[in-house]
């Protein structure tokens, strides 16, 4: 892999911290208007940015990860503070499965995470995994733990269990594409890092990453010659 790929792919690890920054600016920028889940929904195309930012703070408090796709128009809003408010919104909506008890095991494996358990926390969402394998983030934050502890074949099998559930999630996206890339299958990295591009267009640095792919696979291709 090139050094220019290797600087730019962002780890796994810098989506979460990028969803806390973001839930928090989230947080300090809603008004204290109290919305319900349908004046929610509703406010996130009003033409008032503020408005729209206080649709998000009260959807990520009240939807599930159902609702995540339709913040997805607001991560290309005209405004940066709106873009931010959807990024953390989506995040948020992602780690909500619906119910209650998967909900506490969730935030369990996450507390666990911060503890620096590994161990423990990939107990936890195995757990959830198998009671509730629909719920996709179980399967990201795993993926994102075995990334961490350099299991990257356990972490790309759970990236693509993500997929399958949301194939619009631009984490895993972008995070199975950076272990592609190491493993020189820029084609395969630079199609994943296209499609996260399309659905989040201000991802970090992901025009830098998708150039320094097609320079890598524009090289295997003289060599080829």
């Amino acid at each position: 892999m090139s050094s220019l790929l290797r600087c730019t792919l962002p780890p796994i690890l810098r989506l979460a911290l990028a969803f806390a920054l973001c839930a928090l600016q989230l947080a300090h920028a809603a008004s204290e208007e109290k919305l319900s889940y349908p004046q929610a929904r509703k406010a996130l195309s009003h033409a008032e940015p503020q408005r729209r930012i206080n649709g998000l703070y009260h959807l990520g408090k009240l939807g599930t990860a159902k609702d995540a796709a339709a913040v997805y128009v607001l991560l290309d809003d005209a405004e940066p503070t709106v873009r931010q408010a959807a990024l953390g919104t989506v995040w948020q909506l992602w780690g909500k499965s619906g119910d209650a008890a998967i909900d506490k095991l969730y935030q369990e494996g996450l507390d666990r995470m911060q503890d620096g358990d590994m161990p423990k926390a990939i107990k936890v969402f195995s757990d959830i995994i198998a009671k509730r394998p629909a719920f996709a983030e179980a399967w990201n934050k795993r993926a994102t733990i075995y990334y961490m502890s350099g299991d990257y074949a356990l972490s790309m099998q759970d990236c693509e269990e993500v997929l399958k559930r949301i194939p619009t999630h631009f984490g895993a996206l972008v995070g199975y594409a950076q272990m592609l890339a190491e493993r020189e299958q820029p084609e395969k990295a630079l199609n994943l890092m296209e499609r996260a591009s399309k659905v989040n267009p201000y991802l970090a640095n992901a025009e830098l990453m998708m150039a320094a792919l097609r320079i890598q696979i524009e090289n295997k291709r003289k060599n080829m010659i």
